[in-house]
């Protein structure tokens, strides 16, 4: 039976770490990553955080054992930083604007 836990003393950031798996701290990093829904419309053009939030995503797939969903995922990550990826228009605005135009 392993040892009782010492709850005496708070735990530092290495124990807390070494107690992930590789595939919890990726899915923790891509969860950091990603563009919360408030941020969309401030962030969705920027080339470094779309580039991130990708790889963190490619990386997750990766260590899952899903290399065809991790490689698209990096392709993107590489159109953003070189700048041959745009960034499709807001799904809300691309409504409205349409319905304006009828």
């Amino acid at each position: 039976m392993p040892p009782a836990p010492d709850f005496s003393r708070p735990a530092t950031s290495d124990q807390l770490l070494s107690e992930l798996s590789t595939l919890e701290l990726a899915q923790a990093l891509a969860e950091r990553l990603a563009i919360q829904p408030l941020d969309w419309h401030r962030l969705n053009r920027d080339r470094k955080i779309r580039a991130g939030e990708q790889l963190a995503a490619a990386l997750v797939y990766l260590l899952r054992q899903q290399p065809d969903e991790a490689l698209p995922r990096a392709e993107q990550a590489v159109g953003w930083l070189n700048q041959t990826l745009t960034p499709p228009p807001c799904p809300t605005h691309g409504e409205r604007a349409q319905k304006a135009a009828h």
